[in-house]
């Protein structure tokens, strides 16, 4: 990777110091978002996120990182190093200032990094203060050079141990058991991330090393196609509507602006936007200017090629149904609300995008007017299903008006009205809904019982969604409206439990809930209302003992323990098997039960496992089944 820009010197007087180091430990959320595997991994981004702006800046063109067998995280990356000489204020060396003081690094001035993720200059720092021990080698200036910290205090001298030709920094750091409450990294959570960054910094290669396992493993990615190939990867579940997506690459005065869109035969939209390698979940004015520049750039097409009658538009929504969009906007000077960076707040971003891809896109349009057609007919479609939906909730509306309670008559609610302590319970069929009813605890806990499979809400527009019964009642029992019309804070209960039989239908089913959770309600999920309950397999009666477990590891392990004989072995089939005092003490009483909560940890990801198992396409599906089928090692408890 290269730069335009001439090599800015970079030396102990280019770190400057903001305030010190004390505060993290006591309240180390306020730094890394919070204290579960969320805040742990972003321990590991803040340190790649430092040599990917090495990267960035034209100084590197290799990260990797290493999960080590002893719980540890080693980063490397051949960019310029960090400096060693004394720092002028602190009279300390700079590489210890910048890795024990907040608001201390190389980015608040001085030019060398014109563009940058870690912007908030804390990274490093609180990564050494988290950290049980931090250890640093830096190759800098043809020397080799290390220091070594624990709990964020330096216990050695930065020592020269060698020399050397090349640059670079090693950063290996153990997360605080004390601070964390798991301190193993995720290897999932970890190389989506490093793929994410090689899609959107084509040419960088990211080699991840797994050391843990028997026998250690490594992935390497490097994509020169970059977001165009990403944008391609994340269709690779869907038919696409034009094989090449759609590109722009633009300098806007001082916003370099880079995005790729490929429309698809779905219903969801997806767009993934970033800020110098940063994922910004929570979108901002770069997004806004995308989406804005899309809606005016096909309106405007659509009049054009008399698709659209006079007066008529086409909105946003309308617009971006099965799309899939990867945007990246790099700035020197973004505005984040936070240190984990998830919403751009420069206002003139969303000018100079809604410009760039403007431009981009009506030239496309232009030069390509089949697909042309084929986006602004699929957009036409939309417009209609999303009429035929607000007349269906018009309608569902009208009718819950003339009903005494508004609740599905089939939900059998619970005395509270605050929603913190109230659960629903999604129920397969109605004979275990019969025994939920019965054994509940009636202050607290509603029951709807569901018929059969749902709706496969990724195969069906939103019109045809609010047209079928049971998603109907469950939209209603929840009470928080669906789509865009969703209002987290009119949920009725706060935890939302799918119990489901334990075989392949109750699996199928808890699925089908699960998908359209995520497709028409998905805060839910965010807020961590959804969960799954898990009723036991099995009954073991010996005299007057009896045991309920949950899978077949435990019977083995538990019948083993009793010895040969003398006991019954009962096998659930389903909920409705159980009586209502035996379904309540083992999967619903709130002193007893194990539930299992729903989250998200990789949008992309549970995008691309949802689209693959429960889309049109088969042959990713039949792909799927296969990598994964020898992992199931019961067929009766899959799922």
């Amino acid at each position: 990777m290269t730069t335009d820009q001439p090599p800015v010197k970079y030396d102990a007087e280019a770190i400057q110091v903001l305030e010190g180091l004390e505060a993290v430990r006591k309240r180390p959320s306020m730094y890394i978002g919070s204290t579960s595997p969320t805040g742990l991994h972003q321990l590991l981004y803040e340190v790649v996120d430092n040599s990917v702006d090495e990267a960035l800046a034209g100084y590197c063109d290799k990260i990797v990182v290493v999960l080590k067998k002893d719980g540890s995280v080693e980063v490397t990356d051949n960019g310029g190093g960090i400096p060693i000489g004394i720092h002028p204020k602190v009279g300390r060396p700079a590489l210890e200032v910048a890795l024990t003081r907040l608001h201390a690094g190389g980015k608040f001035g001085g030019g060398r990094y014109k563009v940058s993720g870690g912007l908030h200059g804390v990274g490093v720092s609180v990564v050494n203060a988290l950290s049980s021990w931090l250890e640093a080698k830096v190759k800098y200036e043809g020397g080799v050079y290390t220091q070594r910290y624990e709990r964020g205090v330096p216990v050695t001298e930065v020592v020269k141990v060698g020399t050397t030709k090349e640059s670079g920094t090693i950063i290996r750091f153990l997360p605080d058991p004390d601070v964390f409450e798991s301190p193993a990294m995720d290897l999932d959570v970890v190389s989506q991330r490093l793929r994410d960054i090689a899609y959107l910094n084509s040419g960088l290669r990211m080699i991840l090393k797994d050391e843990r396992p028997e026998p250690p493993f490594e992935m390497e990615y490097l994509y020169k196609g970059g977001i165009v190939q990403f944008v391609q990867h994340l269709n690779k579940t869907r038919d696409v509507l034009h094989p090449k997506p759609i590109y722009v690459d633009s300098k806007k005065e001082n916003i370099e602006i880079e995005a790729a869109l490929q429309y698809h035969d779905g219903y969801v939209e997806n767009i993934y936007s970033f800020v110098n390698t940063i994922r910004t979940i929570e979108g901002g004015t770069h997004e806004s200017g995308f989406k804005q520049a899309l809606t005016r750039v096909v309106n405007d097409y659509a009049r054009k090629v008399n698709a659209l009658k006079n007066g008529e538009s086409l909105s946003g929504e309308d617009i971006r149904e099965g799309l899939t969009a990867v945007l990246h906007v790099k700035m020197s000077d973004p505005q984040f609300e936070g240190q984990t960076k998830t919403k751009l707040g420069n206002s003139d971003a969303t000018g100079l995008v809604n410009s760039a891809v403007g431009e981009a896109l009506a030239t496309f349009l232009e030069e390509n007017p089949a697909v042309g057609k084929r986006i602004i007919e699929k957009a036409i479609t939309a417009s209609r299903a999303r009429e035929a939906a607000r007349k269906a909730r018009d309608l569902t509306r009208r009718k819950n008006a003339l009903e005494f309670s508004g609740l599905p008559g089939k939900l059998t609610d619970c005395s509270s009205r605050d929603p913190a302590e109230s659960e629903l319970f999604l129920v397969e069929g109605d004979s275990a809904g019969g025994s939920a009813k019965q054994g509940r605890d009636r202050m607290l806990q509603a029951i709807l019982p569901l018929r059969g499979k749902i709706l496969n809400v990724e195969k069906a527009r939103l019109d045809k969604i609010l047209n079928h019964e049971e998603i109907r009642n469950i939209i209603t029992a929840l009470g928080t409206g669906i789509a865009d019309e969703f209002d987290l804070g009119k949920a009725r209960y706060h935890k939302i439990i799918i119990m489901c039989d334990a075989d392949v239908d109750g699996a199928h089913i808890r699925t089908l809930l699960l998908t359209f959770f995520f497709r028409y309600m998905p805060r839910l999920i965010d807020a961590g209302y959804v969960y799954i309950a898990q009723p036991p397999l099995f009954l073991v009666k010996k005299g007057k003992t009896e045991k309920y477990l949950y899978s077949d590891h435990d019977l083995e392990m538990y019948t083993r323990r009793l010895g040969n004989g003398g006991y019954s072995v009962q096998r659930y089939k389903g909920l409705g098997e159980m009586n209502a005092d035996q379904l309540f003490d083992t999967t619903m009483d709130p002193g007893k039960r194990t539930l299992l909560q729903v989250n998200v940890n990789d949008v992309m990801d549970a995008e691309q496992i949802f689209s693959t198992l429960m889309g049109d396409k088969v042959e990713p599906r039949r792909e799927f089944i296969q990598a994964n089928a020898r992992k199931v090692k019961n067929i009766d408890t899959i799922g």
